[in-house]
């Protein structure tokens, strides 16, 4: 396969991370073409609004491309959405691949092109990791170089269960962020993938309850939960915490919630394509996951 590595948000933390996804990219016989925003830095981003965007254009543009891949998150799309080409992306071919800010991204090339994108791995966070992820690994490439990919996850839900419908989400923040905009995809019966990172389980519901009084998550056949991490409960919260805020929400809504996706920042994460079809059958606390309609 022929990489991409670019930076469409944040600056690159660790130079060393993106030598290592290269090397072992290369050792598995794959090419990587290097966008020069990799190497850049301006404030908190990897370079100007333009740059970037120029940066985005090079990979769709670039012939030894066929996955974008961005080096990590941060943030920065949201500043690029009203200002991109998305039939120009869309008729590139170019897979993209990425997670965390990059769902502003995902979401808004669904919503105004239909363009199926690969929320997994990020070049310094996964593929660069000083002890990479056999799973992560093996869920990418498994998507990538298959037309359909079945996989076996744990999770917890009502159960048995079986439910199909457009795969679709991904960081809860961004997409609650994108509500009331034309950037959020208007999906209904769909499968929605969440998850964040240093967001405290009130703010986790309070923006679940956005995406609840905006009409999203009754819309939804299912609600697939990944993983929250990096925060701490306060004596404030006095046992409150994330299976509660899960428990009440489970409470108030009809659609099916579970909880235990491997998705997120963490180490093990399936990469889920963005924008395809997705049937979820659950049974005795484990999901066959099985996706199809994506390039």
């Amino acid at each position: 396969m022929k990489f991409g590595f670019y930076a469409p948000a944040g600056f690159t933390t660790d130079p060393a991370a993106v030598e290592r996804a290269q090397r072992r990219l290369a050792s598995l016989g794959h090419s990587v073409v290097r966008d020069p925003t990799v190497d850049t830095r301006l404030q908190r981003f990897a370079a100007s609004d333009d740059d970037r965007i120029a940066a985005v254009e090079r990979m769709a543009a670039n012939p030894e491309v066929d996955i974008a891949c961005a080096v990590r998150g941060g943030y920065g799309w949201t500043r690029l959405l009203d200002r991109l080409d998305y039939a120009a992306l869309a008729r590139s071919g170019t897979r993209w691949l990425g997670h965390s800010d990059f769902t502003a991204f995902q979401l808004a090339a669904l919503a105004k092109a239909g363009l199926v994108t690969f929320g997994g791995p990020m070049a310094a966070y996964d593929f660069g990791a000083e002890h990479p992820s056999a799973f992560t690994f093996e869920q990418c490439f498994g998507v990538l170089e298959h037309r359909a990919w079945d996989t076996e996850v744990a999770l917890d839900g009502p159960q048995p269960a079986s439910h199909n419908g457009v795969l679709w989400g991904g960081n809860l923040a961004l997409v609650a962020h994108l509500c009331g905009t034309s950037y959020l995809p208007d999906i209904s019966g769909g499968i929605l993938v969440l998850e964040d990172v240093g967001e405290h389980p009130y703010r986790v519901e309070r923006m679940l309850y956005q995406l609840v009084h905006a009409g999203v998550l009754a819309r939804q056949r299912a609600v697939l939960l990944g993983a929250f991490t990096e925060y701490a409960l306060t004596a404030n919260d006095d046992g409150y915490d994330l299976a509660g805020a899960v428990a009440h929400l489970r409470e108030r809504l009809p659609v099916p919630i579970y909880t235990g996706l491997p998705f997120g920042h963490v180490r093990d994460k399936l990469t889920l394509p963005i924008g395809g079809r997705c049937t979820l059958q659950v049974g005795d606390g484990r999901a066959r996951l099985a996706f199809s309609g994506y390039p």
